[in-house]
Formats: structure tokens, sequence, C-alpha cells
């Protein structure tokens, strides 16, 4: 199968699979990069989820975007961004048919309900995966790092937001402020 064909045929499935948004694309994209560094590798991973992070548009989209144009251009960023967005489109215009016919179902109920528990599971995995990259840079492969990629700087830079973004008067501030402040922090440190 063609490198194209195989980047495009994995974004789809990931579009297919990733219920819950940008997020749940996350645990698609690191298995994406264990298995294929010539697409993108994991600081590659870690750099794009904080540019698609504090910009405007879907992770999902921008990573499939940058890992299609990173390894075939152009052409290659049109076709995997298409190929991530496709297999939405279709279930949204196949559940928008059916919905009013049956959303009082009890079985349809059961359904979506077991949709939103996958869903939580996906966001927690992701969630997870960018603790990982962020706290221990350089790690590659799966399951848990070891310490010796683990960076007590980056850790700290965690605690202290985590900890001040859940102080009540602090939480009125904008998201928009911590995005600011934690891109010059990582300026700063990366100088």
């Amino acid at each position: 199968m063609s490198s194209l064909l195989r980047i495009c045929f994995e974004f789809f499935k990931t579009g297919l699979f990733s219920v819950g948004g940008g997020l749940a694309t996350l645990p698609f994209l690191v298995r994406m990069s264990n298995h294929h560094p010539e697409w993108f590798s994991h600081s590659d991973l870690a750099n794009m989820v904080a540019v698609a992070e504090s910009t405007p548009g879907p992770m999902g989209v921008n990573m499939s975007t940058y890992a299609g144009y990173f390894s075939h251009g152009v052409i290659g960023g049109i076709l995997t961004t298409l190929s991530l967005v496709t297999p939405s489109f279709v279930v949204v215009l196949i559940i928008s048919r059916i919905w009013e016919k049956y959303k009082t179902n009890e079985k349809v109920q059961k359904a979506f309900a077991s949709i939103r528990a996958a869903a939580i599971g996906l966001l927690f995995s992701a969630c997870f995966s960018v603790f990982i990259a962020a706290v221990f840079p350089g790690f590659v492969g799966t399951g848990l790092p070891s310490f010796q990629n683990f960076n007590l700087l980056y850790f700290a830079l965690f605690a202290v937001a985590f900890v001040i973004m859940n102080i009540k008067p602090l939480k009125k501030i904008h998201p928009i402020a911590y995005i600011a402040v934690g891109a010059v922090i990582g300026i700063v440190f990366s100088l």
C-alpha cells in the first residue's frame, strides 16, 4: 500500500472511531506516531497539541493536515484532512436522517449512553497522553515511561498551573490569559 494511501486510511480510521472531539483523536495520533515516525514524531505531536490547543480549529483536523503536508506535501495535507472528516460527515448525515424517528427509542438512548461513556474514556486517555508528552519529554514508545525521561521543571509548571487554575478567584481569568502566560513561559525556558 502506498504511503499516501496508508496515511489517509489511518486518518479515516481515526475520524471514524475518535468519538468525543479533538482530544479523543490523541490516542490514535500517539499510535500513529509510534508506528510511523516518518509521518510525525512524538515531539512533533507534542508541539502540534500545544499549537492546536492555543489556536482556533479542531486539533484532529490540524494534526491530520500537518501530518499529510509534512509527509506528502499539499496534496497529502488535503487528502488526510478529508480522510479524517469524511467519516464524521457521513455518520452525522445518516443519524440526522433517522434521528427524528428513533430518538425516543429505549435502545437508541442506551446506545448513545454507551457512546458517551466511550467518549469519556477516550478523553481520559488523551489527557494522560498529553501529560506524558509534557512531563516526560523525549519518551518514545508505549506503556508507562521511566523516570529517566522525567522533567521536574515541567512537572512543577504543570502542578503550579493546575493549582492556580483551581483557586476560586483565579477561575474568573479568561483562558486566553493562561495560554499567553504558558506561551511566554515556554519561550523563556526554551532559550
